[in-house]
């Protein structure tokens, strides 16, 4: 069996129209040693051409001009074992020097399906985490090797000078503990012959009646001939003044209804840019299949063309992927992409899309019942908008590992204490926190 035999070289497709990011994109995977069976213009490809070149892995320059190419090549692209790997064409057109050659880098580890990414020569870091496990057990001293010492203080012990300004009375004994000290400080006293004078015998107590250990209520500690009266006058009108349980006049409280607005309009925020269609793909199609929150999708896009991202992130999501309108309500359970111009406002009975020029305002989120999520490429003006939502106690994670082309905004959540993750751990501590099980009740 040969070394190729064991780790087969991937067949990679590059589908990018002419032009710079397709040459960006030839150079990376030239260097990723990977075999390229197909390169070609998504506008001109046939899908049976795709299909007989028989890929494991499609690497995609995502731009406007070829969505209505994607679609139409969408039965080949579908196809089982395949994988997809989209990058924007205009940030690979721009890419170069060290941005380029780490980019190749993160691109080799996933058609390898590694981990490693770092420069050739480079080490890894000694891991800092503590491992589990029990510590080693001291060596116990052998008493064979204690002996000689023992009986050498033993012999010694008459040697050592007494204190000679304390000298024990004849009739006491050395105290061993502070208790016994004590008692031995106290002074002596003679016992008296006689008592000076015979305290008056009380006058007997007439026999009282044998009472039912059963009845607690009479039980005191007082004088019970002076209070026997009031006691009973007590268990008297506590018997006469208990009242009824009316059962006439329950009814059922609609929880829903009396349920706070704040519940009613939480919701999963994820935002997204450059390298986000991968990192959102990995999120949602990790998901389950019902969440007790609507996810709203925020992510620029060159053209603002949100139809095709839809239809895209639909193929791979559990949930269901919809475009959101202006006026339509965020249902839990869907996912909703917003455009550039739509944002939300809470209402009583939870969240509904509205026009916004500005997009999206995280300060519209209800803080104790949302979550965000901040993706490869995220806007770094909706860092502090985020840590102020944390403060109010919402839950804002960041991403992290090979697939964060853009992590400035990622890295600055998580360097503020928020939880950070890989897109499918993410989507794991989502389902915990806010996912249905099969009778639709909350995790």
């Amino acid at each position: 069996m040969s070394v190729s035999d064991l780790d087969p070289v991937p067949a990679v497709a590059l589908l990018a129209r002419p032009g710079a990011a397709r040459e960006r994109l030839r150079e990376a995977l030239a260097h990723a040693d990977v075999q390229i069976v197909l390169e070609d213009d998504p506008m001109t490809l046939e899908p049976q051409a795709l299909h007989d070149a028989r890929p494991q892995f499609v690497v995609i320059a995502l731009e406007a001009a070829i969505e209505d190419a994607l679609e139409r090549l969408e039965p080949a692209l579908s196809a089982p074992g395949l994988t997809l790997v989209f990058d924007e064409a205009e940030l690979a057109a721009r890419r170069d020097g060290w941005e380029a050659q780490r980019w190749g880098r993160h691109l080799a580890a996933k058609l390898h399906g590694h981990q490693q990414v770092l420069p050739p020569g480079a080490e890894d870091e000694p891991a800092l985490q503590l491992e589990p496990g029990l510590p080693s057990t001291p060596p116990v001293p052998k008493e064979t090797a204690l002996q000689p010492h023992l009986e050498q203080a033993r012999s010694w012990a008459d040697d050592v000078p007494a204190d000679g300004l304390y000298s024990p009375p004849a009739h006491l004994h050395e105290p061993i503990a502070l208790e016994q000290a004590l008692a031995a400080l106290q002074p002596v006293l003679p016992e008296t012959a006689a008592p000076v004078q015979a305290a008056p015998e009380p006058p007997p107590v007439p026999a009282a009646a044998p009472s039912v250990f059963t009845d607690h209520t009479a039980w005191s500690l007082v004088d019970e001939a002076s209070d026997a009266p009031a006691v009973a006058s007590a268990a008297t009108s506590t018997e006469s003044a208990e009242p009824a349980f009316d059962t006439g006049h329950l009814s059922l409280v609609d929880l829903d209804a009396a349920a706070p607005a704040g519940s009613r309009s939480g919701a999963l925020l994820v935002l997204a840019g450059i390298g986000g269609p991968d990192a959102l793909r990995r999120l949602l199609a990790a998901l389950p299949s019902g969440l007790a929150v609507p996810v709203l999708v925020h992510m620029r896009l060159d053209g603002g063309r949100y139809g095709n991202l839809v239809k895209q992130m639909a193929r791979v999501s559990p949930l269901p992927v919809q475009l959101a309108e202006a006026g339509q309500r965020a249902t839990a359970g869907e996912v909703h992409v917003l455009a550039d111009d739509i944002g939300v406002h809470a209402a009583a009975d939870g969240l509904y899309f509205q026009s916004e020029a500005q997009g999206i305002s995280i300060a519209a989120l209800s803080a104790e019942h949302s979550a965000l999520v901040l993706l490869s490429g995220a806007d770094l003006a909706h860092v502090g908008p985020a840590l102020d939502l944390a403060a109010a106690g919402a839950w804002v994670a960041g991403q992290v590992g090979e697939g964060c082309y853009d992590p400035a905004a990622a890295t600055a959540v998580v360097a503020a204490g928020m939880v950070a993750g890989e897109p499918q751990e993410l989507a794991q501590v989502i389902a915990a926190r806010w996912g249905l099980d099969d009778d639709g009740d909350a995790a």
